[in-house]
């Protein structure tokens, strides 16, 4: 195979291993934004993948499959949600368990899942892209989620910039007490974007076990939901570089499965922890630098309670 073959299928990977990580990672940049810390991500990501592989599988239908994994996943970051937002409780605690919660909840309800065929999203190619050198294979061969995972990001990005309600849910997670004075309601704010951060969750958990292997295993998100709070951080809260730092794991992920046509002799545990080596570095780079604190949120992760006034 030449040399533009190999760098395609590279490509190619990278964007469809990327995109789980780049959907979940979307929805914690906007709940974090409006000052919802959600450690859950992984915990919603694998409620979704279950939910999703569970109604495809009774329906039929694949779409009707990532809706069911959407909604199951923002239900259950409700479980973060009203204690973080409502009650005022340790935003870490409360997420952590929600990781708890939602991988006992799969693993028993995908028990009888385990070993059965679902329909599954099958590659959709975009008519004269796809046909482009190297691009058109890498970008625009792909199954439909991937395409909305690269329509979303100018979509949060001209949301969170460019819109009044995307201004007002910035605001929460810089300076929820002017927020509040301008008549933004802090805590429904921060609830609704901590159950949009949970539907992409759920949505990059279907792309799992209805597009990149399209089956239900228990762990199948293996610490992706991790990466994905790694990538909000290491992308400085911006949907751009989200972009690129999906790319660049699912890059990773994509090495291991071609390292040996690659003619790489690397122990096999070597390559499968480069992805989370590579996280271990980026947050430990972002530590030593001051940019990702002038990025972050002023109010990331501290309750708000609203005054009462007389």
């Amino acid at each position: 195979m030449s040399t533009f073959g190999w760098i395609e299928i590279l490509l190619a990977t990278a964007v469809a291993s990327g995109t789980p990580i780049l959907l979940a990672a979307l929805g914690e940049l906007v709940a974090e934004k409006s000052g919802v810390l959600n450690l859950g991500v992984e915990g919603m990501m694998i409620v979704g993948a279950w939910a999703g592989f569970a109604v495809a599988h009774a329906t039929g239908s694949p779409w009707l499959g990532a809706g069911a994994a959407m909604l199951a996943a923002a239900m259950l970051s409700l479980v973060h949600a009203i204690p973080a937002v409502a009650l005022r409780v340790n935003q870490v605690v409360s997420g952590l368990a929600l990781v708890i919660l939602g991988t006992g909840i799969a693993a028993l309800l995908g028990r009888s899942l385990v070993g059965q065929v679902a329909p599954s999203f099958t590659a959709a190619p975009v008519p004269g892209l796809a046909a482009l050198p190297v691009l058109g294979r890498s970008f625009f061969a792909h199954t439909p989620l991937v395409y909305v995972g690269l329509a979303l990001v100018p979509l949060v990005w001209w949301f969170l910039a460019r819109t009044r309600p995307g201004l007002s849910l910035q605001i929460c997670g810089e300076n929820p007490r002017l927020a509040d004075a301008a008549g933004v309601h802090v805590g429904w704010v921060r609830a609704g974007a901590t159950m949009f951060g949970g539907a992409l969750a759920g949505l990059g958990g279907a792309h799992l076990s209805l597009a990149e292997t399209p089956s239900w295993v228990e762990g199948l998100v293996a610490g992706r939901g991790w990466i994905a709070l790694a990538m909000v951080l290491f992308a400085g809260w911006s949907p751009w570089r989200l972009l690129l730092g999906a790319w660049l794991f699912g890059g990773l992920v994509a090495v291991q499965f071609r390292a040996q046509a690659f003619g790489l002799d690397v122990n096999v545990y070597v390559l499968q922890m480069l992805p989370y080596l590579a996280t271990i570095a980026v947050l430990v780079m972002a530590a030593r630098t001051r940019w990702h604190r002038l990025a972050a949120p002023e109010s990331l992760g501290k309750p708000y309670a609203r005054e009462q006034r007389e």
